[in-house]
């Protein structure tokens, strides 16, 4: 029996208030990636990992960057995976004549899951800077590039928080973006999802890109949807917003 792997999104979690759902949540999936981590003591990470493995039956793991962001405003990212981890690579951003594309420099993960169709594949992750959200998702496809050399491997998952859409990303600029505008890369949250929490949004923020022959013709179609936990676990909207997350956990099977 060969399991599809799950991939979510949690952005902007306080785990000290939260810690009594987000187990629930990640134990849900195979590969968590956690994002705006702010924790210059290094807690939150074994914290909810201790949670995470006391009350699921498979064990998890976590790998975490280095504290990443220009001047003094510094965040993480962060797996929790029950497969295996193969290798990490903390992209540069280093490229000659384009040096300090990112905000965030992804932290590349190869992945290995040997009960799945697709038994390996790479993840990058991104959190971009509103502002400068055109540039840094077209910059990914540098990382892809730097990547697939680096490592000789041909499935990648894109993922996080692009700020990819409404005021950030206008209608007329993904043309200009390479990994839009090659149609061997494949977006499966559209453009017209609301991957918010607030009711007074409305907007494709967080995406996930596919990309490899083998890995897009064994997604399952429309598997790719958002998780409602504000339902799940029965909150308010200022708790979701203020307690736990800003935007909504995306699924991939």
């Amino acid at each position: 029996y060969y399991c599809n792997i799950t991939i979510r999104i949690l952005i902007k979690l306080d785990l000290y208030k939260a810690f009594l759902f987000a187990p629930q949540i990640i134990s849900r999936c195979d590969i968590m990636l956690l994002m705006e981590i702010k924790d210059n003591r290094n807690r939150i990470c074994p914290f909810l990992l201790e949670k995470l493995n006391g009350r699921s039956e498979r064990a998890y793991s976590y790998v975490v960057s280095n504290r990443l962001g220009r001047r003094h405003y510094k965040e993480q990212y962060a797996f929790f995976y029950s497969v295996c981890v193969k290798q990490v690579y903390q992209y540069p951003d280093l490229q000659p004549g384009d040096e300090d594309a990112f905000s965030r420099e992804p932290f590349v993960v190869l992945f290995n899951s040997p009960r799945t169709a697709v038994m390996e594949f790479v993840i990058i992750p991104i959190h971009t800077m509103p502002e400068m959200a055109v540039r840094e998702i077209d910059e990914l496809y540098d990382v892809f590039l730097d990547v697939k050399l680096r490592w000789n491997t041909k499935n990648f998952v894109f993922m996080g928080d692009f700020n990819a859409g409404c005021d950030y990303v206008a209608k007329k600029q993904w043309k200009n973006i390479r990994l839009r505008n090659q149609t061997d890369f494949v977006w499966i949250i559209d453009d017209k999802s609301d991957t918010t929490v607030k009711s007074t949004t409305h907007c494709p923020y967080d995406r996930i890109v596919l990309h490899g022959e083998t890995l897009i013709n064994t997604i399952t179609l429309g598997s790719a949807n958002i998780f409602d936990f504000q339902s799940a676990f029965s909150m308010t909207e200022e708790q979701v917003c203020f307690e736990a997350l800003v935007h909504a956990p995306g699924k991939l099977s």
